[in-house]
């Protein structure tokens, strides 16, 4: 990869991270019994919201999607060969279905929201929260959209801290000036196996009410 420019690397894990939680979308969605309106607005947030957020907060433009449009078809075309793909195989999706393409786009988005931060020049506080918000702020429409509480804030498990470990595992190792394409790689697979791994295990964070009956 030493070959490729950091631009063909961010564009590719862009790409990666994109399809991803458009999938998680999309399962979300087909879940839910949503029609091919509601499974193209819940798979479109899940892959551009986080990154959407972060361009407008750093005044960037053009956004992803804007830039890409094709990705718009593709995404299109993708739900409505599930809706009806789905219907005719009547295969049942689980919540853990979800949960595999999400943990991939939160490691990717993490690393990538955070190195675009940092090639902007922001200081490293501001870089970690866009790399969270790019992480995790697509998943939140997700869940809303849904009409379900953000798993996010509610379920205990670890996830935006998990993006915030992986953010700071970008800046650290920019700090020591490894290459670019191998920070993003490190960032990206830490955090997508410490969130397998919160899954597998069942990792949870303490609760309001533990706290209370720990007192």
């Amino acid at each position: 990869m030493p070959h490729l420019s950091i631009h063909a690397i961010q564009l590719i894990i862009e790409i990666v991270a994109t399809f991803a939680f458009a999938l998680s979308g999309l399962i979300a969605g087909i879940r839910k019994g949503m029609d091919l309106v509601g499974l193209c607005i819940v798979s479109g947030v899940s892959a551009f919201g986080g990154g959407t957020l972060r361009d407008i907060l750093l005044d960037r433009r053009p956004f992803f999607w804007v830039s890409h449009s094709f990705w718009l078809w593709a995404l299109i075309t993708t739900c409505l060969f599930a809706m009806f793909f789905m219907r005719e195989r009547h295969i049942v999706l689980t919540e853990k279905a979800i949960q595999i393409p999400d943990a991939l786009g939160l490691g990717l988005f993490t690393a990538l929201g955070t190195q675009i931060a940092l090639d902007l020049e922001m200081p490293a506080i501001v870089a970690a929260l866009m790399g969270v918000m790019t992480a995790v702020f697509g998943g939140v429409l997700r869940d809303i959209c849904c009409n379900e509480i953000p798993k996010a804030f509610n379920d205990h498990q670890p996830y935006a801290l998990l993006a915030f470990i992986g953010s700071w595992i970008v800046i650290g190792l920019s700090a020591v000036h490894l290459p670019e394409w191998l920070i993003l790689s490190l960032s990206a697979s830490t955090t997508t196996l410490l969130r397998g791994l919160a899954i597998q295990f069942k990792w949870q964070l303490p609760s309001q009410r533990s706290l209370r009956k720990s007192n």
